[in-house]
């Protein structure tokens, strides 16, 4: 009886340390897409996920030329930054000279953006494609971009929308 109880016990007490050590790994995976960036020598440039050279970029609107002739279109495009996730800053929207958008992902949730990043240059290394977003999740961007509840129930159709999968982005220090 009480070598049984031992048994129990050491058991019960294995399942828990394999739940601590668990919960601590994931816990620390989670905190990867946290790392602060780097930055240049002289403070003009931050790289979140893969330090890229921003030299050769499109621009937007040279790539959505391109989408009209392809499905997707690996580049790097350069763009000022016209909003962002409020909560973590686990998406972007990116605009070009003229006016159109793209909104931008980054790869395997690996990085995020500063919150306060909005009306800044960005060059981002990736996939653009097309994608219809449906309307949980077009919902879901407007509350993560702080719109008020009435605006998040007007969205009532998805949207066939310009996307972007980054694994780098160059932030330049100076705003437009």
């Amino acid at each position: 009886m009480i070598y049984s109880n031992m048994k129990a016990q050491k058991k019960s007490t294995l399942n828990f340390l394999i739940l601590l050590i668990c919960s601590v790994m994931i816990g620390l995976s989670a905190c990867k897409a946290q790392v602060n960036p780097s930055t240049s020598a002289d403070g003009s440039e931050s790289y979140f996920g893969e330090k890229i050279d921003a030299t050769g970029a499109q621009s937007l609107d040279e790539v959505i030329s391109e989408l009209a002739s392809t499905e997707e279109v690996e580049t790097k495009i350069r763009g000022t930054v016209v909003s962002v996730c409020k909560k973590k800053g686990c998406w972007m929207s990116v605009q070009s000279e003229t006016g159109e958008e793209i909104f931008v992902k980054f790869k395997d949730y690996g990085f995020f953006m500063p919150l306060e990043c909005e009306g800044q240059e960005v060059v981002m290394r990736g996939k653009a494609y097309t994608e219809v977003t449906s309307v949980d999740e077009l919902r879901h961007y407007a509350e993560d971009e702080g719109k008020s509840e009435e605006e998040v129930k007007k969205i009532t159709e998805p949207m066939s929308e310009l996307k972007f999968m980054s694994d780098g982005v160059v932030l330049f220090a100076e705003k437009k």
